[in-house]
């Protein structure tokens, strides 16, 4: 994951989506408060002011102080603020109009101001392990990280550029951005493996916010080409096309899961929503690559057993409560997406083969989880088939018992 040294000096881009709310498609969800609004600290316009997150702004006016007190040689807060208020209409630009209309340009830059001085202090602590030493509680760092990756609470990734170029720890700051941004990938995906997808059509841009950085680090450089194998051979079949329901038709077809370990918690269905909420902003060009993933993890998952299957596997980490609980999580993820049809064609394709090949395994598979349950319904089951061979074989020799069947035959048909 680039941290975008090499654009440190490039002004924002015309083609960079603007900060926003979330768009009015995704805005009827019931439980929109609980996935794309702050739960402890609201950052930039959007929801400035709001009763609810008073005493975050507590925190962030003690973060400010540290960044300047700690970082910022021979400068007080009046005159950091000013370098911000001289900034603030290539800042409003970041924004779509109607989120930055309410503030005249000295609130608006007091706002950006606190809130990026609060947020880098913050990452800094967060990677260094200094929140105890500040007396800073466990519960609102927590809320606090979640909080940074909300698409309605961006802050732009210039601004806090202009803010690390005013601090003698600027190095310092943008490596723990890096590893603030990549321990946050980890604990979406364990590890550290990139999603796969594909990779197509995103074009080289500056980074607009954290929520963007979070997104590249988990799809890699936009372009980077991910199918594995030539599928021209597979055009004429239909990419959309799908028979299986969920993994456990997959499992009876002899289907197997490889380790790729997906962490499931608290922060995983705001993280992912808000990213898919960013795809889907009208002035951002993407390959919708998170949006494709959530969508074919959806194909995968419809009820609690899949997931068992997958956490079994190693391929889902389970801290989110019972695995009927995730399932829903991803069900509610995957509804009303349009993905990319191109991604993960390839291994859709392969999947579909695989199934297709496998109807004389999940037929027998089949048979036996319904006639085998139990041991009884087994023992039931066999006595049956005894049965029935036995009056297949009478049949038989009564049928088809040759004219010179000698007395071992007539016996064994008649004791039968």
């Amino acid at each position: 994951m680039a941290a975008g040294e090499n654009e440190e000096n490039q002004p924002q881009s015309a083609l960079t989506p603007k900060l926003q709310k979330v768009i009015f498609l995704l805005r009827d969800n019931k439980n929109f408060s609980k996935y794309y609004e702050p739960r402890v600290v609201s950052l930039g316009p959007i929801h400035h002011g709001k009763e609810r997150y008073r005493l975050g702004e507590t925190y962030k006016l003690k973060l400010t102080k540290d960044f300047v007190t700690e970082s910022c040689e021979n400068v007080n807060i009046d005159d950091l603020y000013k370098k911000i208020e001289q900034q603030i209409e290539e800042l409003r630009e970041c924004f779509e109009e109607e989120v930055t209309k309410p503030y005249d340009n000295g609130a608006l830059a007091w706002i950006l101001f606190v809130d990026g001085c609060a947020v880098l202090q913050y990452i800094y602590y967060a990677v260094n392990n200094k929140f105890k030493e500040k007396n800073i509680k466990d519960d609102s760092v927590t809320f606090f990280q979640q909080d940074l990756f909300l698409l309605e609470n961006q802050l732009p990734y210039c601004l806090l550029k202009s803010l690390m170029s005013l601090s003698k720890m600027r190095e310092e700051f943008m490596s723990s951005i890096q590893n603030f941004i990549k321990r946050n990938h980890n604990m979406v995906l364990e590890g550290g493996q990139q999603l796969s997808g594909n990779g197509e059509g995103s074009g080289p841009q500056p980074q607009t916010h954290l929520l963007d950085l979070l997104r590249t680090s988990l799809l890699g450089p936009p372009g980077r080409q991910t199918q594995t194998e030539n599928v021209q051979e597979n055009r004429t079949k239909d990419p959309e096309w799908q028979s299986y329901r969920n993994l456990q038709e997959l499992k009876a077809a002899g289907i197997i899961v490889e380790r790729s370990c997906i962490k499931t918690d608290d922060s995983t269905g705001p993280k992912f929503l808000n990213m898919i909420a960013y795809e889907m902003c009208p002035d951002f060009y993407n390959d919708f690559g998170i949006t494709s993933y959530i969508s074919f993890l959806d194909s995968l998952i419809k009820e609690d057993g899949d997931v068992k299957d997958l956490r079994k596997a190693r391929v889902l980490c389970n801290v989110l409560g019972n695995d009927q609980e995730v399932a829903h999580l991803f069900n509610e993820m995957g509804t009303d997406l349009v993905p990319d049809l191109e991604a993960y064609k390839d291994v859709k394709y392969k999947i579909q083969e695989c199934y297709d090949h496998g109807a004389w395994r999940r037929f027998t598979i089949e048979f036996f989880n319904h006639h085998f349950r139990t041991s009884w319904t087994g023992i039931a089951s066999l006595g049956a088939l005894f049965v029935l061979f036995l009056e297949v074989t009478q049949t038989w020799f009564t049928v088809f018992s040759p004219d010179h069947c000698d007395d071992f035959c007539k016996k064994f048909t008649q004791n039968l």
